[in-house]
């Protein structure tokens, strides 16, 4: 008994001493050191958009791979959303996203995209025959690829090309084509 009676004791004391040493020790100033070397360049977290013309035939199995620029660098997290041209209004280009659907009276026809790491694939798909189609369908087909950062899609309406451009700090658009 007498035992357990010196070890609160002596963690009693132990408490006491405690806060006493750490207050000492969070008392001691010392000087400022030098400053660090400069560090590295950071890496472009703002947002890019890039645009390209393409076309669509049987040769290319209405299906055509664009690379990204090199001076832009792709995430795992990025959000990459596709638009296409879909026509003009008193001079204000009008921007569907995608996947963009028609209807024909003998089917449909879908433009869709899929992407890496390194490039998008812009493709037609549907019921239409694709061999058939007018070249205002195939041809010179304009889309704007836009890169976010997760963090800043996140509340964006990314239906709207307009919205998005908006909210990057750089809206500069890089034409491929």
């Amino acid at each position: 008994m007498i035992k357990l009676i010196l070890k609160i004791f002596n963690m009693k004391k132990l408490f006491l001493i405690l806060p006493i040493i750490s207050l000492l020790f969070a008392s001691c100033v010392s000087e400022v050191g030098p400053p660090g070397p400069p560090g590295q360049d950071g890496i472009n977290i703002l947002g890019q958009i890039f645009e390209a013309q393409v076309s669509f035939n049987s040769g290319n199995n209405y299906e055509v791979l664009v690379d990204f620029p090199s001076n832009i660098d792709v995430y795992d997290t990025d959000v990459v959303i596709a638009y296409i041209l879909s026509g003009n209004d008193n001079g204000v280009d009008i921007w569907e996203p995608l996947p963009q659907t028609l209807f024909f009276e003998d089917g449909i026809l879908l433009y869709g995209y899929n992407y890496t790491y390194a490039d998008i694939a812009f493709f037609l798909d549907g019921t239409v025959y694709l061999d058939e189609l007018q070249f205002q369908f195939t041809d010179n087909i304009i889309f704007r690829v836009a890169i976010i950062p997760a963090d800043s899609a996140q509340g964006l309406n990314l239906d709207n090309l307009d919205s998005v451009m908006n909210s990057l700090q750089n809206q500069e658009i890089i034409r491929l084509n």
